[in-house]
């Protein structure tokens, strides 16, 4: 494990002596004594009857529900998806301890030093063109617009929207001020080579005379923009995203995702909406598990983020035909993950924006309460277009929804939908429970799973087989200082036993680093360290 390496031993020990992990866990979820240690409910799946332990003696948690369990460090890790560096940094800089790196891997090093930079550009990018538009009197009629569209300082404050000077010389000067090079320029996405592959051609800001929306990953770094046009020009979109960056991979992130986080797993549902407007709009009438996808349609990477926060998605798209389309491709992506999809149906020729506008936050909430099971609302929007009108188009709806119900990973769920489908299409549960068995056994390939086999594939790692007694060696070597120097004196005898005992090289692993056993914080940082 690499990371580990580049952080001292004894660092991450002395920031898991500093972190209580019942004070830690307490600001994420709310923990509740039971005898000598706390519970919750857990934070890393959705469940009605806690099952999350936290120990403080040990210093540790464990859920018995999914399994997960560990410490401080691997707590923040996967509760906000961070490296282990950056989980035992942001424990560090939290308890006071500085973290002085160890030397690692010249490419590596460069790497984390570039994605440091990036970071840079976007953060101090972020505050400039928020300044712009709060006191540049050029920005006039982008104040003006963000009025227009009932966003007052309050919110561009909050959300750090800004504006990009019309006079891409104002940017680059102040980018050079900040002494950031045209390479960590480009690389950031912001601006681009005028001519590709030619770095003598000088520098094109992609954005100009724009309002920029910062977008963020999910623990609320800026990583890109979003950029809104103010003056109309037909050679140019709406909306202008950064391009995918080594920070921004636009199929992985959410726009609000950062603050909706708490939110969703309040409602145990995200709202999911088509653009970042209609998302901020949500948050400020009080439906803050809105969050939105960065120019694109909602990917199987999405879903597998929403699944660690939501068991629900609402999609609350546009009521057209494009809106419409989006939402069965959502579900197409959200549904193979075990994600449950219902659909707010907008009025005709309203999005959340402009219906909350209209008509206030009590009207949009009946309209989420009730959002229709995605079933109902494709069905019922097709018998109203006259789409079952006759037998060969109702052949069609029945083949279309089989091959949808296929996808659909939780049994129980699937049977009641299937009962719902075949109620619209007046047909037996029998004939469509063998389409929906023809369609899983012959399943369509989807485009975010040709892009995912386009990717480099990790194999996972196995567990380590382990026999029982070795496993309760491994456990004494760990807990009792006495045992552990025993075993010690029995390396030669244990190495032996490799030959016939399963877990023998972990035992060997855990005599050999010798983690004080009276020291919680020692031990944890050894199990930290040991590969996933």
């Amino acid at each position: 494990q690499q990371e580990v390496a580049q952080i001292p031993k004894e660092t991450v020990e002395k920031v898991l002596e500093s972190t209580d992990i019942v004070d830690l866990i307490s600001t994420y979820v709310q923990l509740k004594r039971s005898g000598a240690q706390f519970r919750a409910n857990c934070p890393f799946h959705q469940e009605k009857t806690p099952s999350f332990y936290v120990n403080p003696v040990s210093q540790r948690y464990h859920c018995f529900g999914c399994k997960a369990g560990g410490d401080a460090i691997s707590f923040v890790r996967d509760y906000e998806n961070l490296p282990f560096m950056e989980a035992v940094k942001k424990l560090a800089g939290r308890a006071g301890v500085v973290v002085l790196e160890e030397a690692s891997d010249p490419k590596a090093e460069q790497s984390r030093k570039s994605r440091g930079r990036l970071l840079d550009v976007h953060r101090e990018a972020t505050a400039f063109f928020h300044e712009q538009l709060l006191k540049n009197p050029a920005a006039g009629h982008a104040r003006d617009y963000m009025k227009s569209r009932g966003f007052g300082k309050e919110v561009a404050v909050s959300w750090a929207i800004g504006w990009m000077p019309d006079n891409p010389r104002v940017f680059l000067d102040w980018a050079r001020s900040r002494k950031f090079t045209g390479r960590e320029l480009v690389d950031s996405g912001i601006v681009k080579l005028q001519e590709d592959n030619n770095p003598r051609s000088g520098l094109y800001v992609r954005f100009q005379d724009r309002l920029m929306f910062p977008i963020r990953n999910e623990i609320g770094d800026v990583i890109a923009f979003s950029a809104r046009q103010l003056r109309e020009n037909k050679n140019s979109g709406k909306y202008i995203n950064s391009p995918e960056t080594a920070l921004f991979k636009k199929s992985r992130v959410f726009f609000g995702l950062d603050r909706a986080k708490k939110p969703i797993l309040k409602e145990k549902a995200a709202l999911l909406c088509e653009g970042q407007i209609d998302a901020i709009c949500c948050h400020l009438a009080g439906f803050e598990h809105a969050i939105a996808t960065c120019g694109t349609a909602c990917t199987r990477e999405h879903a597998k983020q929403l699944k660690r926060y939501a068991s629900n998605v609402l999609i609350c798209y546009d009521e057209d035909n494009a809106g419409i389309s989006a939402a069965e491709k959502a579900y197409r992506e959200l549904v193979p993950e075990g994600l449950g999809v219902r659909v707010v149906e907008m009025p005709a020729g309203e999005d959340p924006d402009s219906y909350l506008k209209a008509y206030g936050s009590d009207a949009f909430r009946q309209l989420v309460d009730n959002a229709k099971g995605f079933f109902d609302f494709k069905l019922e929007r097709a018998k109203a277009v006259g789409t079952f009108d006759s037998a060969a188009e109702r052949a069609k709806a029945m083949s279309d929804c089989a091959e949808m119900l296929s996808l659909m990973t939780d049994f129980g769920a699937r049977e009641d939908q299937l009962n719902i489908v075949a109620t619209h299409l007046q047909t037996s549960t029998v004939a469509l429970r063998e389409a929906v068995a023809k369609a899983k056994a012959n399943p369509k390939k989807q485009f975010s799973e040709k892009a995912d086999q386009s990717s480099e594939s990790v194999a996972p790692t196995l567990p380590t087989p382990l026999n029982r007694t070795v496993a309760f060696l491994c456990h004494l070597a760990l807990s009792s200082g006495p045992a552990q120097h025993f075993l010690g004196e029995q390396f030669e005898t244990l190495h032996e036993a490799n030959r016939w005992l399963e877990g023998i090289p972990l035992l060997e692993t855990i005599l050999g680093a010798a983690p004080d056993p009276a020291s919680n914080a020692a031990v944890n940082a050894f199990l930290a360290g040991l590969p996933e």
